[in-house]
């Protein structure tokens, strides 16, 4: 596990990109895997600028979204398909059919999660998935307790977890409480892992995952067992 210690988020931001800029200019056909939330809104700003200046086309890119809340319509402003929308589809160049998220509205949420897993093989393997990390050592929604050999499924959120997302919502009432997400051997199965984290407020969480065991209490210990992750994290974190 390689540790990139950055001052602040748009130093963090900045180097995610460039590390992106550099990794994705090697591969012909980049499998990126996406992450939601505050954590990499500065990342998918730089990689807006990156496009706009001709540094990188997302014509050849293909990505696949960590999760999704269940009973969500795509054009509700919560789901993640909206966010990512806002926050970086509608401003690249990247083809829709080239763009996956889980299916939150599905009528058999068990066939959805079957064929998100099926779509992943089919392109072979994520080359570099995104990911930020809970307060509870989530990574995507694979809250404490999930086995590490889980795959895509459906997950009943955490409270921790509902009552850090209710900033983006009316109200605790109105946060989701259940998800589609990667399983945790999904996420392993990509080829390399980028994770971003900035902020006291993610020290602890952080620091448990440097310092402390590999246990499915905190899920995001199994990337221990990962032969390529690259953390970049703020002073605040990393101190």
């Amino acid at each position: 596990m390689e540790i990139i210690q950055v001052k602040d988020y748009e130093e963090m931001s900045k180097t995610a990109c460039f590390y992106l800029l550099k990794k994705v200019g090697n591969i012909e056909q980049p499998v990126l895997g996406l992450a939601t939330g505050s954590t990499p809104e500065g990342l998918y700003r730089q990689l807006i600028e990156a496009y706009k200046n001709g540094s990188l086309s997302f014509k050849n890119v293909k990505t696949f979204n960590l999760d999704e809340y269940i009973h969500l319509d795509q054009t509700n402003p919560n789901s993640y398909y909206y966010y990512m929308k806002k926050h970086l589809f509608d401003w690249i160049d990247i083809p829709k059919e080239q763009i996956h998220l889980p299916n939150g509205k599905a009528q058999d949420l068990e066939a959805e999660c079957l064929d998100y897993e099926n779509k992943i093989k089919q392109v072979g393997k994520i080359d570099i998935q995104i990911l930020g990390i809970g307060l509870n050592g989530h990574i995507g929604f694979n809250e404490p307790g999930t086995a590490f050999t889980s795959r895509t499924h459906v997950i009943a959120l955490d409270e921790s977890t509902r009552e850090a997302n209710a900033k983006f919502f009316p109200s605790i009432d109105d946060v989701p409480t259940h998800a589609i997400t990667m399983g945790i051997e999904t996420i392993m199965e990509s080829e390399e892992i980028l994770l971003l984290a900035s902020g006291e407020q993610k020290a602890a969480a952080l620091n448990r995952l440097l310092n402390g065991e590999i246990s499915e209490e905190f899920p995001a210990s199994i990337l221990h067992r990962h032969k390529k992750v690259t953390v970049i994290a703020d002073a605040a974190d990393v101190n």
